[in-house]
């Protein structure tokens, strides 16, 4: 006949209330969240910009799940990066070795994303030197700011 002690269901019933309140602490809000600035574990970039123009240089807070921070368009711009996320695959890949990429300048316009996306680290730098890179540039657009040529009427 199998007996129950008081002693390992007192054990099991607080090791049970330990967990609940281990997990009640991990799932509180952080001071942030309520600011809108988002919570730890969240997707988190910061985004520096450089010679784009008066309008967009800086350096941009993102943050994803919920939006927030000083980014211009915090849903654009975690709207762009969720397209391109995908299992296995690195939404803010290199232009791949040996692409043949045209031969045109896109301008001066530098930028530098850091930090967290999918609970990956992201480091990655972007510039317009050739075809290839305009167009990883333009893909990312309203994560980093659309400095294409102005066709007539556009502002």
């Amino acid at each position: 006949m199998f007996q129950v002690t008081r002693l390992p269901a007192a054990r099991l019933l607080g090791a049970a209330a330990l967990s609940l309140a281990s997990l009640a602490s991990l799932s509180a809000a952080h001071p942030a969240a309520a600011a809108g600035t988002g919570a730890p574990g969240a997707d988190h970039l910061t985004v520096t910009v450089r010679d784009a123009g008066p309008e967009a240089d800086g350096m941009y807070e993102l943050y994803c799940h919920p939006h927030g921070g000083s980014h211009p368009d915090p849903a654009g711009a975690c709207a762009v990066v969720e397209r391109d996320t995908r299992w296995g695959q690195d939404a803010f890949a290199p232009v791949p070795e040996g692409s043949v990429c045209t031969m045109q300048y896109g301008g001066p316009a530098t930028a530098h994303v850091t930090g967290t996306w999918a609970g990956r680290p992201v480091d990655v730098t972007y510039d317009r030197g050739d075809g290839c890179e305009i167009s990883r540039w333009d893909r990312m657009v309203p994560l980093l700011p659309d400095v294409g040529p102005r066709a007539p009427g556009r502002s």
